[in-house]
Parts: C-alpha cells; sequence; structure tokens
C-alpha cells in the first residue's frame, strides 16, 4: 500500500469501508494524526464495544432457549441441543477472557434475554406459555456452568441423536 496519502486522495468512509480501514489503520502507524478521519474512526471503535455486547446477548438468548428446551422437554433432548448450550457458554467465555469489563454483562441481560427465549421456546416446542416460568429460574452462574443443565439428571446414552 502506498504509505503517502494526500487528505484529498483518502477513501471516504461511506464509499469503501475496507479501503477507508486500510488507509486509516496506515494513518495511525505513521503517526499522521492529523489526517485522520477522527469521527468516523472514535465511532468504529466505540462500536467494537458494542460489538461484544450484542454477541455475548445473542448467545446468552439462545443459550437460556436451549436450557429451557432441556428442562421442558427432557424427552426430546437431543445431541445438538448440548452441543448448543457448551458452545454458547464457550463463546461467552472467551469474548469475558478477552474483555474482562463485561463480565457483568450476561448479568445485566438475564431478564431480558429470557424474555425472549421464553417466547421463542414456546414456538419451538408447542407447549403452553402458561409452562414456562415468566422469570428466568436460573442464576446467571449456573447459566455459565459447563456442569449445570436444568431438569431431571441426564445421560449421555439417552440423547436423540441429530
Amino acid at each position: 500500500m502506498n504509505k503517502i496519502f494526500r487528505k484529498q486522495q483518502l477513501t471516504p468512509y461511506e464509499a469503501d469501508y475496507a479501503q477507508w480501514c486500510a488507509e486509516q489503520g496506515a494513518l495511525l502507524r505513521e503517526g499522521r494524526l492529523s489526517d485522520l478521519d477522527r469521527e468516523n474512526l472514535a465511532e468504529e471503535i466505540e462500536s467494537l464495544g458494542r460489538s461484544d455486547k450484542r454477541e455475548i446477548a445473542n448467545r446468552l438468548g439462545t443459550l437460556l432457549l436451549h436450557l429451557l428446551k432441556w428442562q421442558f422437554q427432557a424427552e426430546k433432548r437431543k445431541a445438538g441441543w448440548l452441543l448448543t448450550i457448551r458452545e454458547q457458554r464457550h463463546q461467552i467465555s472467551k469474548l469475558i477472557d478477552e474483555s474482562p469489563s463485561l463480565k457483568t454483562y450476561p448479568r445485566k441481560q438475564l431478564a431480558s434475554e429470557f424474555e425472549f427465549a421464553r417466547l421463542k421456546a414456546v414456538d419451538e416446542t408447542g407447549l403452553p406459555e402458561a409452562g414456562f416460568p415468566v422469570d428466568c429460574p436460573y442464576q446467571i452462574a449456573d447459566v455459565l456452568n459447563r456442569d449445570f443443565f436444568p431438569g431431571v439428571p441426564w445421560l449421555p446414552d439417552q440423547l436423540i441423536r441429530d
């Protein structure tokens, strides 16, 4: 990449995002702070944190949905549900390891994500809405605990293979 950029030659943020990112990175490395697109660059950096929060919330919602199905449809437990539960816990843990400041974020999102996961569980299971708790019956420590599985105990050979 040409390391000499003139301000008028820089790619506008709206025109080509990938090229804009490459140019902004090069300008930072060269110490050409006055040539940076500071407003858009600041917005992008702030959005990185929001992206991790969205990912944690999405994964938490998926995890809660599968915990509900696991608990309330014990006779239909599938290997895929187990894998999804484990995957979501693992990925949430990785995100928190990479950004320790987000450690309390799953707890803050638990009620909100449970509310939607409950509705999705009703739709996916066909069970009556009244059969599911209105408030999250799980503590966040349990939700994220790799050994926690709600409902009746299970053995791996009891799972329906997908």
